[in-house]
Formats: C-alpha cells, structure tokens, sequence
C-alpha cells in the first residue's frame, strides 16, 4: 500500500532508533490502520462531517475571552467565532493577530518601542486638550509632552502632519512649544466647520500600522511575541523585525489577500479546529477539512450561506433547498436551465435513491 509521503515522513523521525524488524512492524501496523480510516467510495462524508461538526457545536458557549489589563482587547471565540469562519465573514468581531519578532527582538530587546511602532496612533492620542476659541475662529490644541517623548515625535512634526490633513481654508502654527493653532482663514467663519474640523482633526493618522488598535507584548514559551487589536496583515509583514513565517491573523480574507487561496484553506482548519479544542470537544479534524476543501474550491473563500457556495452549486434544486426556494427555480425556467440529478439533495426531493453507499452502483445490461 502507498502511505502519504508526510505519514512517511512522520514514520521516518519515529522509528529512528528502532532496529530494521520493529520498523517493519511499526511500518504493517500504520498501514493497516491507514487501510481501516480510509473512506469507501460512496461514503456519504459531507452528511458525516456536517453531524460531526453540528452535534458539538450545540454544547459550545457564547462568549468572549478577555485580555486582562489591557482595555478593547477581546476575542471572539465558542459558537460566534466558528459561525463568522464558516460564514465567510469579511469583517470580523475581534480582528487579532500574533505577531513574532526576529532575533533579537524576540528575547525582549526593544520589546516596547516595538510595540509602540506598531500601534495606530491617532492624533487625538496625543492631545491632552482642545480649546474653541469663537472671538479668534481657531483651536488651540494642547499636546501632551510625556506621549510626545515616549513615541519620539516632537511638536513641529506634529503641526507638519496636521498641515498636510487640513482643508483648504484652513492653517495650523505653532504658538508654543506644545500649543498648536489652527485657524480658519479670513473668508470663512463658519463655526459649524470648526467643530466638524475639531471631529477631523482628532482622527488624522499620525504614525504605526493602520488598523491595529491596542499591542500587547508577551512571553509565550521562551520568546516574546506582540497580541494585537485589529489587523493588518499586509504591512506588519513588510517590517524587518517581524518574523513573516509564523506571524499569524485571525482574519482569513486578509490570508488569502496575502498568501493565497491554499493558506486561506489552512487557516480556516486552523481557526475552527482551534475554537473547537478551547471548548474542550472532540472532533476529527478531516471533517472540517472537508469543509475548508468546500470553501475554497473554486480559488475563492466562499462562505457557506446562500450568497456563498450555495449560489455557486451547479444544481438548481440544491441550491432551491437551502433557501428562496421560487426565486432559484423562476430563475433556472427562464434560462431552461438542466438538473441531471447527480448529487443528495435533488434525489431526495424528487424521490429517487441516492447516489451514496449501496445507491452509488448502477447495472447497465443488455436486453434482447
């Protein structure tokens, strides 16, 4: 019997110390247990795997996890996060992701200036207080000299910023060391649009990688890795001192932006076999395989709902089954769309066996 070269493999590093006839036995007793767990042809494993995965799913919790210390740190996990994987949900509850760091930034050197490149920071981050000043039609925004300090930014870098973002109409100086003025210009004093500017201005982008809201450094085994808050898988790959073979994102569209559709497989296995151990259940990790293998088919992530792979079915009574059911079939009449009925669901709707176990063979005989 042929093993899969990666059973051969793990095969190979186990039996290294064993001598040449209780490899041989170590070798029969895998084969025969291979033989055992192969599937038959005709197994009707999607019915299998959605029982398998369905039944342990009804005794999952409702919640999410908290990172202690550190505030809108949250996952999502149990049922909610492995409906948003099956879904095919592009954004996401709690968007995450670990990031590893290369040597030696992984043994803790640098490990919050790390942290504090990679956060979003925002300019409302760095101002202590924003005053209305209605007789001058200006703000003045008081910035915080320990922020500055700390994310090495200085008052002019700040204004230089802030210039580049105004409308037109609009002109910031620097009054004092860490005041800074924006005026409207002599034409308009509307103060409807200095209190919409005062939103604005609090929202401009200053430095870090978009999107991630909150960092965490942690020690995890003997290194130490960054927690994020928000995800942006793309540019936190681009950094030197990440690590861009184990970095990891929670959010499967940006995996398969990325790296791919066979990573975006990987990691739908991955996340969903991930939620199902932190609940402590038991399910083989073919079945969601062969789910991820569904999603992914046609080099697209396709959720499984109406708008995803149900959609892309090419039976019309399948796809009537899940949902609208007079929408599907209106739209195949119009077109005289064909069914040959080679699948489950369509054979149990018109009454038929179905193509599975001792329904799979067909005699074909020729008759005088």
């Amino acid at each position: 019997m042929k093993l899969p070269p990666k059973i051969k493999d793990d095969i190979k590093d186990a039996t290294a110390n064993l001598n040449v006839a209780q490899k041989k036995i170590v070798q029969d007793m895998v084969e025969k247990k291979y033989a055992r767990m192969r599937v038959q042809a005709g197994e009707c494993v999607g019915i299998l795997s959605a029982e398998s995965i369905g039944e342990p799913g009804t005794q999952m919790t409702l919640n999410t996890f908290h990172f202690a210390g550190v505030a809108e740190m949250n996952v999502t996990v149990g049922l909610p996060r492995l409906i948003e994987i099956l879904d095919g949900r592009k954004s996401i509850s709690t968007p995450n992701m670990e990031v590893y760091l290369q040597p030696p930034y992984n043994k803790g050197k640098d490990i919050k200036k790390i942290a504090n490149e990679i956060k979003e920071i925002k300019m409302s981050e760095l101002i202590s207080e924003i005053s209305l000043n209605i007789a001058d039609s200006s703000l003045e925004l008081s910035l915080d000299k320990a922020i500055l300090e700390d994310l090495e930014l200085d008052s002019k870098t700040v204004k230089t910023l802030l210039t580049k973002k105004l409308k037109a109409g609009f002109k910031a100086e620097l009054a004092e060391e860490f005041l800074i003025i924006v005026r409207l210009s002599e034409k308009t004093k509307d103060l409807k649009e200095l209190y919409r500017l005062k939103e604005t201005i609090k929202g401009v982008y200053v430095k870090g990688v978009k999107g991630v809201t909150q960092v965490l450094p942690i020690k995890k085994g003997d290194e130490f890795i960054i927690i994020t808050a928000g995800s942006n898988f793309k540019a936190i790959l681009k950094l030197d001192y990440v690590d861009p073979i184990r970095t990891v994102t929670n959010d499967i569209f940006q995996i398969e932006e990325v790296l791919g559709i066979e990573a975006a497989r990987s990691a739908i296995i991955n996340e969903a076999y991930k939620v199902i151990q932190e609940q402590g259940l038991n399910v083989d990790i073919r079945h969601l395989m062969l789910v991820a293998d569904t999603m992914c088919v046609n080099g697209k992530v396709k959720g499984i709902t109406r708008y995803g792979i149900i959609r892309e079915k090419t039976s019309v009574l399948a796809r009537a089954s899940f949902e609208t059911p007079l929408r599907h079939i209106f739209n195949a009449a119009k077109i005289g769309e064909e069914d040959v009925l080679n699948s489950v669901v369509e054979n149990v709707m018109i009454n038929q066996p179905v193509p599975i176990g001792t329904g799979l063979p067909g005699l074909v005989t020729k008759v005088k």
